[in-house]
């Protein structure tokens, strides 16, 4: 079974779960989402059809909330906080390190999909900045060496 065929069950399988009501419009999209990664462009059609409404206007609530993503994300997700304290601490070197190591700029993936990179205005972690998350774990006090050890941790 090909990808496209593999995304194309999925969101059919995801479609049955709700009804075909405006308001399912966002469980819908959070469910693709999780279930596929983003929201696939050929999605938002077969979204569209099931439920009746405009692309365009599920483009309009999907670009409204910046959680929902259009393109392919990396397995592991690191983000960089660059808030006021973490700044102050280094967090520009800390993202420039990150970003240098992965071969990518903020907001990119890893051509292997294996990371995504993005800033972060806050974690609220302030007394342990500069800070990072990479998936749902924090790592505090952040050293352009730390960005090297912790990479080491997911080959």
């Amino acid at each position: 079974m090909t990808k496209a065929t593999d995304s194309n069950d999925n969101l059919a399988d995801i479609l049955a779960q709700y009804t075909c009501e405006n308001d399912s419009l966002i469980p819908i999209l959070q469910a693709v989402q999780q279930k596929i990664g983003y929201l696939p462009e050929e999605s938002i059609g077969e979204i569209s059809s099931y439920l009746g409404i405009s692309q365009s206007e599920i483009f309009g609530v999907a670009t409204f909330y910046t959680k929902f993503k259009f393109a392919r994300s990396g397995d592991h997700q690191m983000r960089v906080c660059l808030g006021t304290a973490c700044h102050v601490r280094g967090g520009g070197q800390i993202m420039d390190e990150a970003a240098r190591a992965l071969g990518i700029e903020a907001g990119g993936t890893t051509p292997d999909y294996k990371f995504s990179l993005e800033r972060v205005a806050c974690f609220g972690s302030c007394a342990l900045a500069p800070v990072i998350v990479v998936d749902d774990k924090v790592y505090g006090r952040m050293t352009p060496k730390k960005v090297k050890t912790i990479l080491k941790e997911f080959e």
